[in-house]
């Protein structure tokens, strides 16, 4: 049996995971990323927290054989430099130099949602597939690409930012600069605005009484529950958000022709409420049109265990 050391980098925690060569994490640790300290300090931690996760697996340090890290941001993964991640205050740090020193273990690095992505193709809903790609609805939308087994980043690793993808010329403004981007109106985020939105539009909403049942926020959920119990706003913003989000991946589908593709992060907890209607959506966009050659769409099956998977094989997939 091998043992790999997947990390997966956030905001707000670091998680880190032993997974064997079946995929299996076999051990688990967790810290306080602590933002906004040093980046030194957050590298330090993330030592300490991949030592406690080999720790709990019960596996010699010497048996990990590799270690992977997701980031929230741009990671060269040439040189193994965080170019840049808005949420951690990083700018140009070394990482993968500071902790192969530290850890005296080879690394690898990659951007989170690519690491989800082959976590998922490994070991989740795309398991065998030779080309798929990731869609995270969360905070933001994330993205990560798998042709032919590898790993697509772009020129210079900045690609896959399908968050970032166009959907409405002169639309919302994204936290990237742009207008009209998918995240802005497909995200977690984006959807809460919506939900907002339309309650200020609706004072008799049912929706103004589920947000006061949650001590008065209004969640990513808020509508879709508010929808299932018959209310006509809620089902409205239901109905928009469907088509945004479907109408963005109808366009990466016609682009990349996946074998599959995952849709992950938090709004993908509402299960077939998202997919039934977002796949009779997408369906009628498709430039291909024979159904046994179409695009599966399907909801992600790893939950946040899919980015420590990943990160733990990225050598694999270069």
């Amino acid at each position: 049996m091998e043992y790999y050391l997947g990390i997966d980098l956030g905001g707000t925690n670091i998680k880190a995971g032993v997974v064997d060569d079946a995929f299996h994490i076999i051990g688990r640790a967790k810290a306080k990323t602590g933002i906004p300290r040093p980046a030194e300090e957050v590298m330090d931690a993330m030592a300490e927290c991949a030592k406690a996760a080999a720790a709990d697996a019960g596996v010699p340090w010497e048996k990990i054989r590799r270690i992977g890290i997701g980031v929230p941001g741009t990671a060269n993964e040439e040189t193994g430099v965080v170019e840049y991640a808005n949420n951690l205050l990083f700018e140009n740090v070394p990482m993968r130099a500071y902790l192969q020193k530290k850890l005296n273990k080879e690394i690898d690095i990659t951007n989170d949602a690519n690491a989800a992505a082959l976590g998922e193709v490994l070991a989740g809903a795309a398991k065998g597939a030779s080309n798929a790609v990731a869609v995270t609805l969360g905070t933001g939308v994330g993205g990560g690409i798998v042709i032919d087994g590898k790993l697509f980043t772009g020129f210079h690793y900045g690609g896959a930012e399908l968050g970032h993808m166009g959907i409405v010329l002169g639309g919302r403004k994204c936290t990237c600069g742009r207008r009209g981007c998918l995240e802005a109106y497909a995200s977690a985020t984006g959807l809460i605005r919506s939900t907002k939105e339309a309650m200020d539009a609706a004072p008799d909403s049912l929706m103004w009484e589920l947000a006061a049942e949650n001590g008065g926020n209004v969640s990513g959920r808020t509508a879709f529950l508010a929808a299932d119990r018959g209310d006509t706003a809620a089902q409205s913003v239901v109905n928009a958000y469907i088509e945004q989000l479907g109408y963005g991946l109808a366009s990466i589908i016609n682009i990349l022709a996946p074998e599959i593709l995952v849709i992950g992060g938090g709004v993908s907890n509402e299960g077939e409420n998202l997919l039934r209607p977002l796949v009779e959506c997408v369906r009628p966009q498709l430039y291909i049109r024979t159904p046994e050659k179409q695009t599966r769409i399907v909801l992600a099956t790893l939950g946040n265990d899919a980015g420590l998977i990943g990160a733990a094989f990225l050598n694999r997939a270069r």
